[in-house]
C-alpha cells in the first residue's frame, strides 16, 4: 500500500530536480519519516490546539489520523540550504571572519554525518505498478474550503521497483504531462501529491462488474479499425460523483471514442479492474518535514 512516505520521496524528488540538487533515496526518506513523526520532543498529536484540529490541511497518516507534527523549535528555525521560492531562506550563524566556502563544507560535512547515520540499503525488490498524481490546492474564497485541480497524472501498469518508479513517474507526470504545462518551481507551494500503487488486476466480461471507490478500469477497444484505450484509478469515479455507466462513457471519451452517449454498449469494450488506495501528502507537510530534516543535517 502507498504511504505518506512515498509521497514525500515525489516531493523530494520533484523539488530537487528543479532547484538542481542531489535528491535524498526512497530508503533515505522513508527512514527519516519515520523518525521524524517518532521524534519523542514534538506535540501530543492527541493534544492539537483548535485550529490545527480544525484544518482540513493537517497531515494525517495512511489510517486517517494526524501524523505528529516535527518539533516547533526546529520549524521556526529558518531552513539551512535551499534555493526554493517556498523556502525559507536561512541567515548565516557563521562567525562574520569565516569565509563562504567554510560554511558551506561545514553544510556539506552535516549532510555527510547525517547520511552516514542512515543505513543504507539495497533497492527494495518490491515492484508494482503505480501512478503519481499531481494537484494544485487552492482556498476557496477565504475560507477552509478547498479547490483541487488535476496538474499532472501519469502512470505505469508495468511493475516497477519502488524507488526507480516513482522517482521516475514523479518527473514525468509533474513535467511531462502533455495536458499541462510543465510543473515550475514557483508552483510547489500550491501542490498535493498523491500515490497509488495498484494490485489485483482482473479482467472482467461485464461492463459494469466493479464498485465505484474500490476499482480502477482499464479499457481497451476497436472502433472504425482504431484501437483505443484508456484508464481511470479508482477514486476518480467516487470523487466525480459518476455512476458506473457515467465512468465508462467518461472512458471512452478519455480514450478518443466520440460516438453516441447511448450507443456506448455496442462497443466490444477488453476491461480490466484493478484495485489501489491513493495516499496524498500535501506541500505544506512536507515543508514542515524538509526543515525538520535540515536542522538534523546541522545537529
Amino acid at each position: 500500500m502507498a504511504t505518506q512516505a512515498h509521497c514525500a520521496y515525489c516531493f523530494e524528488t520533484l523539488s530537487a530536480n528543479l532547484e538542481n540538487r542531489e535528491a535524498l533515496t526512497l530508503q533515505q526518506v522513508e527512514e527519516l519519516w519515520k523518525k521524524y513523526n517518532a521524534d519523542p520532543s514534538a506535540p501530543d498529536p492527541n493534544a492539537l490546539d483548535d485550529e490545527t484540529a480544525d484544518d482540513e490541511d493537517a497531515p494525517t497518516a495512511p489510517d486517517g489520523s494526524h501524523c505528529r507534527p516535527a518539533a516547533i523549535s526546529r520549524l521556526l528555525a529558518p531552513s539551512p540550504a535551499t534555493t526554493s521560492s517556498s523556502s525559507v531562506q536561512s541567515t548565516s550563524s557563521t562567525p562574520s571572519g569565516a569565509s563562504e566556502a567554510s560554511s558551506a563544507t561545514s553544510k556539506s560535512s552535516s549532510r555527510s554525518s547525517l547520511f552516514s547515520r542512515l543505513q543504507r540499503k539495497e533497492e527494495s525488490p518490491t515492484a508494482t505498478p503505480l501512478f503519481v498524481t499531481w494537484n494544485t490546492v487552492a482556498k476557496s474564497n477565504g475560507t477552509q474550503l478547498s479547490e483541487k485541480r488535476l496538474r499532472g497524472c501519469i502512470g505505469t501498469f508495468e511493475a516497477q521497483k519502488l524507488d526507480r518508479g516513482l522517482r521516475q513517474y514523479a518527473l514525468i507526470s509533474a513535467l511531462e504531462d502533455t495536458r499541462f504545462s510543465p510543473i515550475t518551481a514557483a508552483e510547489l507551494p500550491t501542490l498535493e501529491c498523491g500515490v497509488t500503487l495498484l494490485t489485483n488486476f482482473e479482467p472482467i466480461s461485464d461492463p459494469l462488474d466493479w464498485a465505484i471507490g474500490t476499482h480502477g478500469l482499464r479499457i481497451s477497444f476497436t472502433h472504425h479499425g482504431r484501437r483505443y484505450g484508456s484508464t481511470y484509478l479508482p477514486d476518480v469515479a467516487k470523487e466525480q460523483g459518476w455512476t458506473k455507466e457515467e465512468t465508462l462513457i467518461s472512458l471512452m471519451r478519455k480514450a478518443g471514442w466520440s460516438g453516441r452517449r447511448d450507443e456506448w454498449k455496442k462497443v466490444e469494450l477488453g476491461i480490466v479492474r484493478y484495485q489501489g488506495r491513493q495516499v496524498r501528502l500535501g506541500q505544506k507537510e512536507w515543508e514542515e518535514w524538509r526543515r525538520w530534516v535540515e536542522g538534523e543535517m546541522d545537529e
